[in-house]
């Protein structure tokens, strides 16, 4: 990934991803898929694939204690996008990660985890508090790091200098921030209740890239009203910031959404898959070739999807891709405009 800082092994591999792109080839770094994925990225840096553990770290959002709103962004179920995290009922972070790391015990995997702090926003809390959170987290030997899902209009001075602080006292574990944008065109931003404007991403983004703390984008394909082109300007923005990896999230509509209401009200249809994987190749060969794409497709819980129910079948979503951009001869960047 762009601007990562880490002692184990990490190597600046933009020029000659960049490079291997001019000259329609995959580069060897990407093992074989036609896009540097997050696989591949764990691969090269510490030597074996590295499984998340979901966290619950009992926080809640702006968008849900009435500083922004009450009931979320209109695609966020009750979980806080957190569906798949160790249930917390009192745990704690310890306590998650060691109920996480059993699910594993039986499994043929690698040595090291990444503790995903995933549900709700995980920097709205003290500074106190959540420097002592991420550092329980940063002290288990088998984590290899953090990625803490938050938003960008959530991440003042003060909570800056304790991350900074703890890359500092754990030089040899990372550090990942994830931010939610979904989209950079205001008019869907502010249909899906997101509650900040482009620029605060924008700054947020280079205030982390300054501070050397990474940071994912997650992206939403598929948002009601958005045409492709729409959804490529998104890429193209995120092209020109100093992001380091971005997660591809097909829309999902979930049960208790004010999403599935529109949904039922027919005011909007999901991609079906076909089409679904026609834009996201567009959006993978549109993005530059040295951010690590983390997620192409994304899981909704089946007790909660509505649709589009063929994404439940990921197997089949994957093999469908990496077929159609064979056929395509696609690769990650080969439209990536440099400017």
């Amino acid at each position: 990934m762009k601007n990562l800082s880490m002692s184990d092994g990490q190597h600046d591999m933009s020029h000659d991803l960049q490079i291997n792109a001019k000259n329609s080839s995959i580069p060897d770094d990407w093992h074989g898929k036609p896009y540097y994925s997050l696989n591949a990225y764990c691969r090269n840096v510490f030597h074996e694939k590295l499984y998340k553990i979901a966290l619950d770290a009992g926080m809640t959002c702006p968008n849900r204690d009435g500083t922004l709103g009450t009931r979320g962004c209109i695609f966020c179920s009750a979980g806080g996008s957190g569906d798949f995290a160790v249930p917390v009922t009192g745990r704690s972070v310890s306590e998650q990660l060691q109920a996480g790391l059993s699910l594993f015990h039986e499994k043929n995997t690698g040595s090291r985890f990444i503790a995903y702090f995933q549900s709700y926003t995980n920097t709205y809390a003290p500074p106190e508090r959540l420097q002592a959170l991420y550092r329980e987290a940063l002290t288990c030997e088998q984590i290899a790091g953090i990625s803490i899902a938050t938003r960008p209009d959530c991440l003042p001075d003060g909570v800056m200098t304790p991350l900074s602080e703890l890359k500092h006292e754990f030089p040899d574990k990372f550090i990942w921030l994830e931010l939610g944008l979904q989209t950079i065109h205001e008019a869907t931003a502010s249909y899906i209740r997101r509650g900040y404007a482009l620029p605060c991403f924008d700054d947020t983004v280079r205030r982390l890239n300054e501070a050397e703390i990474p940071v994912i984008t997650h992206l939403i394909l598929g948002l009601p009203g958005e045409t492709s082109e729409m959804i490529y300007q998104s890429i193209a923005h995120l092209n020109r910031l100093p992001v380091s990896g971005v997660k591809l999230q097909l829309l999902h509509v979930l049960r208790g959404t004010d999403l599935a209401a529109d949904y039922a009200a027919g005011k909007f249809d999901v991609l079906d898959m076909d089409a679904y994987i026609a834009l996201l190749i567009g959006c993978i060969e549109r993005l530059s070739p040295d951010i690590v794409i983390h997620r192409v497709t994304g899981d909704g819980p089946k007790s909660l999807l509505i649709a589009p129910t063929w994404s439940l079948d990921k197997r089949n979503v994957l093999n469908t891709l990496h077929r159609e951009m064979k056929r395509l001869h696609a690769r990650q960047g080969r439209l990536w405009d440099r400017e």
